[in-house]
């Protein structure tokens, strides 16, 4: 008999939870005009399929939103330059973006005002990133990794200011706090990773501790999900990431005795509870 042990933060965070409200307000409220959501308002297939399925519009480009629609912003927010042009164009901006990430944002300009660099550490392709960066002067540096901040050229006579995607690892960053400090750089470092990705994360690795391996419930191009697989792998636990239950390698988890089950921000419970029921029936 396999037992299956829950951790108490999987599946949805707040910013999630206001994102969608926001949208399926605005559905229900709405009775003849165009939704369209910029981007995927969550990285979570399944939760986009359901939503196209109520005729929401999801737009890879701005230009796509015309005149006189609503757009729902992501919850991991848009450069600021993309939501002052549709509002000049006249689409009816619904901003869902996550508190912790607008948090972000507003932190980094104003500490960027005195011409401080920014250095952050996020992934270059992920779209709170991107909004991230613009908030902040031109010729920033991003990385993904010590090893990447390492290798760049930092000037002793600048000032930096060094900040993280809100789903980033905490212990790398902490690395990067120490290693800036060792190198006697002015910086001030701010602090933009989530809460709640702490939390998942910290969970993640007391849990690793537990049991013989760990399913991570999330989409594939979620960062937070991807960042809960990293921390277990790198705490020793064996891990699969999987996004529905036809993924699970059931025939390797059938010769545990003991699996944790956890999920990204992003997540939606009932993905979570099917998985769960599949586990204990092993």
């Amino acid at each position: 008999m396999v037992e299956v042990i829950r951790a108490k933060t999987a599946g949805f965070c707040m910013g999630v939870d206001l994102a969608l409200n926001k949208l399926d307000s605005l559905i229900e409220k709405n009775e003849n005009g165009k939704i369209y959501i910029l981007g995927p308002i969550i990285h979570n297939p399944q939760v986009l399929e359901d939503y196209e399925k109520q005729g929401v519009i999801t737009a890879t480009t701005p230009d796509e939103v015309p005149e006189g629609a609503y757009v729902v912003i992501r919850a991991h927010g848009v450069p600021k330059s993309v939501e002052e042009d549709l509002r000049k164009r006249g689409v009816y901006v619904i901003d869902a973006t996550c508190p912790k990430v607008k948090k972000a944002q507003l932190l980094i300009q104003r500490n960027t005002e005195d011409d401080r660099i920014l250095l952050l550490y996020g992934e270059d392709s992920h779209p709170e990133v991107k909004g991230l960066l613009s908030y902040g002067p031109a010729g920033p540096h991003l990385f993904d990794s010590l090893e990447e901040l390492q290798a760049i050229n930092l000037d002793q006579d600048k000032k930096y200011c060094l900040a993280a995607q809100t789903t980033q690892d905490r212990a790398v960053y902490a690395d990067c706090i120490q290693y800036l400090e060792n190198k006697g750089i002015d910086f001030v470092t701010l602090n933009t990773i989530c809460d709640a990705t702490r939390q998942r994360q910290d969970e993640a690795i007391a849990l690793s501790g537990k049991v013989d391996h760990i399913i991570v419930v999330g989409g594939l191009i979620s960062g937070n999900t991807r960042r809960l697989v990293q921390v277990v792998e790198t705490a020793g636990t064996k891990c699969t990431h999987v996004e529905t239950a036809d993924e699970l390698p059931l025939d390797q988890l059938k010769k545990m005795s003991k699996i944790g089950l956890t999920a990204g921000a992003s997540t939606p419970k009932r993905l979570v509870d099917g998985i769960q029921q599949i586990l204990e029936a092993l």
